[in-house]
């Protein structure tokens, strides 16, 4: 099990990343960085490359629909080259309030797009040259645009031909594609006692599937750490962010979250949360997260608890244990969590 982490910032991104280098020293193999509608990832990613000498460097997430499956090369491309090799590309389909209210792009085919992304992404680290006629038209047909266009490989040798590829999903059927043909899965508000019931059957259709050259998938999932005999209560620290996503990361029958909260089996509070949060009562929303909720999804408690919970992510199918340390020294609960791990 590799120990991971998502970038937490609150207004400045570069402080948050000059944390990485004292975390690379304590034992992080992994660092995620999130783009949703602030600062973008790759700037940040570039300035990780250069300040760090060992740690992976992950977009968590790169929306498909933003930029080109080109441009998603070239970026990953030039990541790993300045990185030596220490990039992973997060993809994931983002949510139609922020494709379609952020980037004024329509939320369409999500599936079906992040398949042929992946596959021309995998194909332009290859080089070879970009053809596809499919919800992606590579070069534009005829009657588009001047008519000039004509197929391109990759101008310049990246680093690796092969760059990990992560989905970031939640619904059955892109939990399964991300089973079929990704390197690694990126869940949110994961449980690893309800990840079976939820998702068990998408993983092993996906699996199914999958080609053997891509080996076993690989996820990253966990929360919030804490550890110590009284620390129970560093949980409410977790519950605005739970709260958020439950009830305002959507609209009304359009929140996957909700849905996943749904499925957990927390149909009544799935409702109430969102139904407090979108009139604007955020503090109640949160109050009304389950309790056993957060206790599943994150790492709070005595040594011998939390070392439980890694045992159930673990046996759950965890590969990178992805964490945020809330303690007043995170690079020494990075070390105690990699001791544990290893």
């Amino acid at each position: 099990m590799k120990l991971s982490t998502p970038l937490m910032y609150d207004g400045n991104p570069r402080n948050a990343a000059d944390q990485v280098v004292a975390w690379e020293k304590a034992g992080l193999d992994t660092v995620w960085v999130a783009e949703a509608y602030g600062f973008d990832s790759p700037t940040l990613m570039g300035y990780l490359a250069a300040k760090t000498e060992t740690v992976e460097i992950g977009s968590a997430i790169l929306n498909i629909y933003s930029r080109t499956p080109a441009l998603i090369a070239q970026t990953a491309a030039g990541l790993d080259n300045i990185s030596g090799g220490r990039a992973i590309l997060g993809l994931g389909a983002s949510g139609p309030q922020v494709i379609e209210g952020w980037h004024g792009l329509p939320y369409e085919k999500p599936l079906g797009r992040t398949r042929e992304v992946v596959d021309l992404v995998r194909r332009a680290l290859k080089r070879e040259k970009l053809e596809n006629d499919g919800i992606i038209k590579l070069p534009l047909p005829e009657g588009q645009g001047t008519g000039l266009g004509k197929p391109l490989k990759m101008l310049t040798k990246p680093e690796r031909d092969t760059i990990p590829i992560w989905i970031a999903s939640l619904g059955q059927k892109n939990v399964a594609a991300t089973a079929e043909y990704a390197d690694g899965w990126l869940p949110h508000l994961y449980a690893p006692e309800l990840a079976e019931k939820v998702w068990g059957d998408s993983l092993a259709t996906g699996a199914a599937k999958r080609s053997a050259e891509l080996g076993p998938l690989q996820i990253a999932a966990g929360g919030m750490v804490s550890i110590g005999e009284d620390v129970k209560g560093m949980l409410d620290f977790a519950r605005p962010m739970f709260a958020l996503y439950i009830g305002g990361m959507g609209a009304k029958g359009k929140n996957f979250y909700n849905d996943l909260c749904v499925q957990y089996g927390y149909e009544k509070e799935a409702e109430l949360i969102q139904d407090l949060y979108l009139d604007g009562k955020k503090d109640e929303a949160a109050a009304a997260v389950p309790e056993d909720l957060l206790e599943m999804c994150n790492l709070v408690g005595p040594e011998s608890y939390i070392k439980e919970r890694i045992a159930a992510f673990q046996a759950s199918g965890v590969t990178h244990l992805n964490v945020v340390p809330a303690s007043e020294d995170p690079a020494k609960t990075i070390s105690q969590l990699k001791e544990w791990i290893s």
